[in-house]
């Protein structure tokens, strides 16, 4: 059969790669193509965009790039109908495969949504979109099935596919801890890692005072940041020679993997961190009228999803004007202390119990197939 995925950033690029990868288990003849990155290549699409090309972040970047979207928009959409797929398969990425989805809504393809948007945060209007558009909608996070059955739509959930990647690194991939060291540091301390997200914007406001809060611990932590190659002249003019400073690149999880506390991001990256068993402080800076918009938009208690799973404030959130040297500074002391420590791990084995995850991909894949199935032999 053949199978059309929409991805629109990297870790959508990763779900979506381990869902192809259980549908060939399936279906070993599966022809994909799609929007995606290089993991969703590896598992055999013919990919039409990189996400690199199209991955837009905060409402003045949308603006400014509103011709350019509109765009992809219409170039997806008419690569689909030329494609003719099986199955539409919609990675995450709400603004624009949302769309998307709308536009096939009336169509004879079956379109199924993977990763729900973050309704239960803002837009709830889109909930009606996702029930009128949407054939199936699959969702990761445990608390989305009560939200959505409130809102009476019956939703697919497997647990979250991250416990599942994280735990195969761990068997299968994860280098030996000296080895990683010897390779992004000169001594054998423990490492405070910073992971200041993946895009320009990001690393230039927040990795400036990640550094200036941690450079108090150098002598006794080596400071590694996880970058991006696209980034390196950023990285080097921010490191500026710093002693126990390093940039590892492109190798996030060995770098969580050996890791004895975390600056991160928020996003996914902090629930990655939790998984990982590495206490952590996150962090949150955007621009000012991006902020103000989303303030008024956004009504959840918690940014980072570590603190929304769980319901309380297990990792402390540092957002906008908090976000400076001295309270990170203060917020990376109390980590390193052995009772703030424990306490965040014990609240991350938790996590861990309540995301289930144990083949989330491959349940999944196999309730998508069914509905393809089911729908193709229905016509």
């Amino acid at each position: 059969m053949k199978y059309y995925i929409v991805a629109g950033e990297a870790s959508g690029d990763l779900h979506a790669a381990n869902i192809l990868k259980e549908i060939k288990l399936h279906d070993p003849d599966a022809i994909f193509r799609g929007w995606g990155g290089d993991r969703m290549i590896d598992q055999g699409v013919s990919l039409v965009k990189h996400y690199k090309e199209h991955n837009y972040m905060g409402f003045l970047e949308v603006i400014k790039h509103l011709k350019t979207i509109l765009y992809n928009l219409n170039l997806c959409k008419n690569d689909i109908k030329e494609f003719n797929p099986d199955g539409l398969i919609l990675i995450d990425f709400p603004g624009f495969n949302l769309r998307i989805a709308k536009h096939f809504s009336k169509s004879s393809i079956p379109v199924l949504y993977y990763i729900a948007p973050q309704v239960w945060a803002w837009k709830e209007s889109r909930v009606e979109q996702i029930r009128k558009n949407i054939t199936q909608l699959y969702v990761i996070l445990p608390f989305e099935k009560a939200f959505f059955k409130n809102h009476d739509i019956e939703v697919n959930y497997s647990g979250h596919p991250l416990v599942e990647h994280i735990e195969d690194f761990k068997k299968n991939i994860a280098k030996k801890k000296e080895d990683f060291i010897k390779s992004c540091s000169n001594n054998n301390k423990p490492i405070i890692a910073l992971l200041p997200g993946s895009r320009a914007q990001e690393i230039a406001k927040k990795l400036p005072i990640m550094l200036s809060a941690s450079s108090k611990y150098q002598n006794d932590y080596s400071i590694v940041i996880a970058g991006i190659k696209d980034f390196q002249k950023v990285y080097n003019k921010l490191i500026d020679g710093s002693k126990n400073i390093s940039v590892i690149y492109n190798d996030t999880y060995n770098l969580l993997n050996n890791s004895h506390a975390a600056l991160v991001t928020s996003g996914t990256a902090t629930l990655e961190t939790a998984l990982f068993n590495v206490p952590q402080v996150v962090c949150y800076k955007s621009s000012w009228i991006s902020y103000s918009i989303a303030k008024l938009l956004v009504k959840i208690k918690y940014i980072s999803l570590v603190n929304l799973i769980l319901d309380k404030e297990s990792v402390k959130e540092l957002i906008q004007s908090d976000l400076n040297s001295i309270n990170l500074s203060k917020e990376l002391f109390n980590i390193l202390n052995r009772n703030s420590r424990d306490k965040m791990l014990k609240d991350y084995q938790f996590l861990k119990e309540i995301c289930g995850g144990k083949g989330a991909s491959r349940l999944t894949a196999s309730e998508m197939l069914k509905t393809i199935l089911l729908n193709k032999n229905g016509q």
